[in-house]
């Protein structure tokens, strides 16, 4: 990946008037991430399965830009 490359894409986004929430992958592992603001605060964590390993997105299946 040249430096130039965004690292994160955004696979899904959700807002209304004072909430956010995004799921971001990362392309260089797969991770995928969780955003969520409200108001001034946000947070971001990974996706978990019900098994607790993190949510994957193969490299193949990530659409890029």
């Amino acid at each position: 990946m040249a430096k130039k490359d965004k690292r994160f894409i955004l696979l899904h986004s959700e807002s209304s008037s004072f909430q956010d929430s995004q799921i971001w992958v990362d392309r260089e592992t797969g991770v995928n991430y969780l955003w969520h603001a409200c108001g001034n605060a946000g947070g971001l964590t990974p996706l978990l399965k019900a098994d607790g390993t993190p949510v994957i997105t193969p490299k193949g299946e990530l659409l890029e830009d």
